[in-house]
């Protein structure tokens, strides 16, 4: 497959803070490609570079071997987390304006049958819900039917089945052949709809691959769960002895290579423990892993 975004030795500075330090990436035509980092990791100062709104210190963004800029970036549609439109518009009358734009894409009629909009799409949008908000800016950054599509975390703030929707939807663009740039706060997300993920934090790439790849190559742990309770507690003062243990939501987690090991020792503490739960690694623990904190932290 042909390189369509290529990210090289990208360097931002604030001031004193360098919040990108020589990020290079290439994001393959056809593929979805998440991006993925804790505040502060320079994952949106990446985003706001290849969106054109700031300009690199260093380094260089090409599009299929070419600087992107000027026209080129036409070929690009964005889904911002939050978009301005004009007060009292119907669904269509917001999505015919933003059409009007461009002298070339895709029928009114197509963009509302594939983002799901018809059964609102005669509401004015400031009273339709967040999800169908959601797909209606995903409509308006595909009116131009481009080829590199940008969503910045599409889903924040949705429940399980508005997210679906969109998931569904991002399924359908892929499978037109269209190449997709992917920011969330979901892992479970980026594991159903990327094909390839970096993440980043402080300022660099800390991993990159399939999340089938990188699972196998920086997380083969089994996750030890324990809930709030004086045996979490005790886990947590005396964490040297059991490893790898983090504080999470609600309770205490051992990430250990030794099941046994560990079961044997609980077994000596004598304490109640109701409610452990055992499972394998997944996304959210190889981002812990290598970033010593939650993605939503």
């Amino acid at each position: 497959m042909a390189i369509v975004l290529q990210v090289d030795q990208l360097v931002k500075s604030f001031g004193s803070v360098k919040a990108v330090r020589g990020t290079s990436f290439e994001v393959l035509e056809g593929q979805c490609f998440g991006l993925l980092g804790p505040n502060g990791a320079g994952k949106s100062t990446t985003i706001e570079m290849i969106e054109g709104i700031t300009n690199p210190d260093e380094g260089q963004i090409l599009f299929c071997g070419e600087p992107f800029k000027g026209p080129l970036r036409d070929k690009m549609g964005v889904q911002f987390q939050n978009t301005a439109l004009p007060p009292k518009l119907t669904v269509r009358e917001a999505l015919q304006t933003f059409r009007n734009l461009y002298s070339r894409g895709l029928e009114i009629e197509a963009l509302i049958n594939l983002c799901q909009l018809k059964e609102f799409v005669n509401q004015q949008h400031e009273k339709i819900s967040g999800g169908q908000k959601q797909r209606l800016l995903l409509a308006i950054a595909l009116c131009h039917d481009p080829e590199l599509i940008l969503l910045d975390e599409p889903t924040t703030g949705l429940d399980p089945q508005a997210r679906r929707h969109v998931w569904n939807i991002v399924r359908e663009i892929k499978a037109k052949g269209k190449t997709l740039i992917l920011t969330t706060h979901y892992m479970d997300e980026a594991e159903q709809l990327c094909d390839d993920i970096a993440i980043m934090d402080h300022g660099q790439i800390m991993a990159r691959g399939s999340p089938r790849k990188l699972l196998h190559e920086h997380c083969k742990n089994t996750i030890v769960f324990l809930p709030e309770s004086d045996v979490a507690n005790h886990i947590w003062l005396n964490r040297a002895k059991f490893g790898q243990v983090y504080q999470v939501h609600l309770g205490v987690e051992i990430h250990t290579q030794d099941l046994n090991d560990i079961l044997s020792h609980l077994g000596t503490l004598n304490m109640d423990l109701t409610g452990i739960n055992i499972r394998q690694s997944n996304l959210d623990d190889l981002f812990l892993q290598l970033t010593g904190k939650e993605l939503r932290q």
